[in-house]
Parts: structure tokens; sequence; C-alpha cells
């Protein structure tokens, strides 16, 4: 009943402390709210009086600097007509004789780089001429070379096998090896050299003699020294046969001689030969052949009524005909590119000569453009310098005149500004005090604010700190009753469990007969009691 009656007290006493507490609470922001503003009207006028000390700072700063202005634009201008007596006067006949010889010395310098540019491009265009031209000398030069070496292979060829090696000892024997073979004496249109040879034979090596009957002295009495090989001789007739009419090119036609007597010879031993382009029109013709006619293609296959011969070199002999009439071709060609080589070399001298001396020239000219821009340029930084001069001294006697007027306006607007910031700084001054007086004012109430402030939070932490004590107390208390229920709770569930044992044992004792028993049964109640 105690622990209840003491729980009912703290009870009410923790009620009463948080409503006091809630209380004071709601006090507090009134009094923050009236601290704030206190304190904002301290800073506002704080403020107030540091923007006036700071224009009256400003103030004393522009006055200062009009002060310093003021020394500086007077020694400016003390300085400005110092300069301005001692401007020169401008040499203005000395420029304009200087601008005399820069004209003389541009036109010069304009002549001679016109002429420097038209050899600059003229040497590389020689130049290109000339190796060109040595070029060329080289390329005629081996063209020369190479047709005198093909013409020297085919003269060798030619003299190894103009005759029959087996001939030659023979030849010999009868003092005939001087004797040059008719191949050696005629000529035929080109291509048709194989088809002559088809149709000759061995006659194309034919020697000339003066009288057919010597040949019976070159065979012996017996015949046992005749030629070991093919061997034909002619004697050229004093007139030629008149030629037989015919539709078929002959192939005699083609022939080209001037000696009369080869001409009969070759007529007579031609006879009955004709000539075709190709093989395919020497068969449609060979219908037009009488009994021994042929007709010859220039590969040298022969055609006749009855018969197709397909021509071969087939001896060291064959292509006598073709190679002299080269080797003649050759040396006409090679007398002719001597002929281009000597032009190609003279032209190459020619060349190099014009290029050594425009190459010349040019060096000379370029040095002459050299001497004739620097001197130019010498009259040009002299010219411009006094140019310069002039103009400087034109421009500065100007500029210090605008500068005088610039600095006495100057001087009258600084001394207009002073007058009016010493104006300025007294209103200033005034109002500074008033700005001061007021703002102490204002402190003072931020005090008393801040002090009722502090006396109510220091009023409410004491209710909180009551408050929390009676709650820890009302608590405890509570703590206190719940246990002791418990404890009472306990107490009479061991009564009850006590009773429920007691009263068996009581029947078991009653049971029991014998003395020790119920003695002994007194006792384990007693302990358990």
């Amino acid at each position: 009943e105690r622990l209840a009656g003491a729980g009912v007290d703290a009870e009410e006493k923790a009620e009463l402390l948080a409503a006091q507490v809630e209380e004071q609470a709601l006090r507090l922001p009134d009094l923050e709210d009236a601290l704030r503003q206190s304190q904002n009207n301290a800073n506002e006028q704080r403020n107030a009086v540091a923007q006036v000390q700071q224009q009256i700072q400003v103030l004393a700063a522009e006055q200062r600097n009009i002060d310093e202005q003021s020394r500086q634009l007077e020694t400016r201008f003390e300085r400005l007509r110092a300069d301005r007596n001692a401007l020169a006067a401008p040499d203005e006949a000395r420029l304009a004789n200087l601008r005399s010889q820069l004209d003389d010395a541009t036109e010069a310098q304009e002549l001679t780089a016109a002429r420097l540019e038209e050899l600059q491009e003229a040497v590389p265009r020689l130049d290109d001429e000339r190796r060109e031209r040595q070029q060329a000398v080289n390329q005629e030069t081996a063209r020369q070379t190479d047709l005198s070496a093909r013409m020297e292979a085919l003269k060798a060829l030619q003299e190894k096998v103009k005759t029959d090696g087996k001939l030659r000892p023979w030849l010999a024997k009868h003092g005939l090896d001087s004797l040059q073979g008719l191949w050696s004496r005629i000529h035929i249109e080109p291509g048709w050299e194989n088809a002559l040879e088809a149709a000759l034979r061995e006659r194309l090596s034919a020697l000339e003699v003066g009288r057919l009957d010597m040949v019976r002295g070159f065979v012996g009495a017996a015949g046992s020294d005749a030629p070991p090989a093919r061997l034909a001789f002619f004697t050229p007739p004093a007139a030629a046969l008149p030629a037989p009419a015919g539709s078929l090119p002959r192939l005699a036609d083609l022939l080209r001689l001037d000696n009369a007597g080869l001409r009969a010879v070759l007529a007579d031993w031609l006879q009955g030969c004709y000539t075709a382009q190709t093989l395919d029109e020497a068969l449609n013709r060979r219908d037009q052949l009488q009994a021994g006619e042929t007709i010859f293609v220039p590969g040298g296959h022969a055609v006749t009524a009855h018969s197709v011969g397909f021509y071969a070199q087939d001896s060291e002999q064959s292509g006598l005909l073709a190679r002299a009439q080269e080797i003649e071709h050759l040396e006409k060609e090679l007398r002719a590119q001597a002929l281009i080589s000597d032009e190609a070399r003279t032209a190459l001298v020619r060349a190099e000569s014009a290029y050594a001396d425009a190459a010349q020239r040019l060096t000379t000219v370029r040095r002459e453009a050299s001497e004739a821009q620097g001197r130019t340029h010498e009259l040009q930084v002299e010219h411009l310098r006094l140019s310069q001069l002039v103009e400087q001294t034109r421009a500065r006697s100007e500029q210090i005149g605008a500068d005088l007027a610039e600095v006495e306006a100057q001087l009258a607007d600084l001394q207009e500004r002073r007058v009016t910031a010493e104006a300025r700084f007294e209103e200033l001054d005034m109002q500074l005090a008033d700005s001061q007086e007021r703002h102490a004012q204002l402190g003072d109430r931020v005090i008393e604010a801040e002090r009722k402030l502090q006396e109510c939070r220091e009023q409410q932490r004491s209710l909180e700190r009551q408050a929390q004590e009676a709650t820890f107390s009302q608590r405890s208390l509570e703590a206190r009753r719940a246990e002791l229920a418990r404890t009472l709770d306990t107490a009479a569930s061991q009564i009850q469990s006590l009773q429920d044992e007691r009263q068996r044992a009581q029947g078991e004792l009653e049971r029991l007969s014998d003395a020790a028993a119920q003695g002994g049964l007194q006792d384990v109640l007693a302990l358990k009691l």
C-alpha cells in the first residue's frame, strides 16, 4: 500500500513537472525571436555605422588620391612644357633627297631583279636542255656502237662462211681464191633474198671467168682435180636476150643491177622464175605455169605446176645474200648515225656553252641584285628612320599640346572634386556620431534579451531535470511494485504447493500404523515447512 501511494505521488509530480516544462518551452520561441530581432536591429545599425565609416574612409582615400593626382598632373604639366621647348625642327630637305635616292635605287633594283628572274628561269631550262643533249649524245653513241657491233659481227660471219671450207684449198691451188662470189655483186629488193637463194642455189656463189673454156684446165686431164664441192663459173654475155612475155611477175625484175652482163646472166638463170607474195597466191597461180617454171615466195618456198618445195637454210653459206644486203644497209645506217651523233655532240657543245654562259651571268646578276637590294634596303631604312623622326616630331608636338590641354582640364576637375569631398566629409562625420549612439542603445537591448533567454533556458533545463528525476522515481517505484507482485505470486504458489504436499503427507500418515513412520513423517513435514 505504501508503494502504491508513493507511485501515485510520483506520477502526479511527474505530470506537474512535464506541464511546467511544456509551458516553459512555449516561452522560449518568443524570447528567441525577441533576441534575434534585437540582434538584427543591432547588426543593421552596426552595418550602417560601418557603411558610414567606409564612406568616410573612401572619401579620405579619394581626397588623398586627389592630392596625389594634383601633384602628378602639375609635375607632368611642367615636364610637357619642357619637352615642347626641347623639340627640334624636322630636316625636310634631307628627307626629300633620300626619297629621290630611294626612287633611283628601287628602279635599279627592279631592273636587276627582272634580269635575275629571267636568268633564274633560263638557267634551269638550259640545264635541262644540256642534260637532254647529253642524253641524246649517249643514246646516239650507244646506237652507233650497237650498229657498228652488229655490222662487225655480220662481217665476221660473212667472211667466215662466204666460201665453202672444202673449196678454199682448191681455189687457192688454182689461184682463184681472190675472186668474189656472185652474191657480193648483186642486189635484190629487201625480203626476197631467200627466194633468190632458193632459185640460184650454188650459182649464187658463182665465180666470173673471162672464158668458160678455161674451166677445163681446172679439172685436169682425167677429171681428177674437180672442185671438192659444188661450184659454178660464168662468163657474162655481150647482150641480154629479150625476156619472154608473161602474166606473172618475174623474179629477175626484183634485181637491182648496174652491170648489163650480170643482168643478162641472171636473166638467163632466172628464166621461168616468178614471184608471189604468199604461198596461197602461188598455189592459186600454179595453173598458169609452163613446164620448168616456178613461183617463189619471199620465204624461199617454190611452187611448180605439180609440186611445192619448202626452203630452209641448210648450210653455212645460206643467208649470204641477206647478210650482204644487211651489211650494206648497216654501213649506210652507220654513216647516217655517225652524222647524227656528230650533230648531237655539236648540239651538246652549244647547250653546254649556253648553260655555262647563262650560269656565269646568273652569278654576276645575282651579285648585282644583292648589292642593289642592299643599297635599296639601306636607303629604305634611312628614309624610314628620318620619316619616322619627322612624323614623330610632328606627332609629338601635337600630342604635347593635347596633353597640356588635358592636364589643365584634369587639374580643374580635381579642384572641383576636392571642394565637393570636403563638404561631404563634414556631413558624414555628423552622420557617424548619430549612428554610433543608436548602435550602443541597440546593443544594450541585445544584452537584455540574451539575459532573459538565458534565464528561461536555465529554468527549462532545471524543470527538465526535475521531470526526468520524477519520471525515473516513478519508474523505479513501478519496477519495485512489479517485483513485489512477482514475489507474492511466487510465495502464494509455494504455499499452495506446501499445502498440497501436506495433505498428501497427512493421508500417508494416516495409513502408517507404526510410531516410527509417524515420527519420520512429522520430521519431513517439519523440514519442508
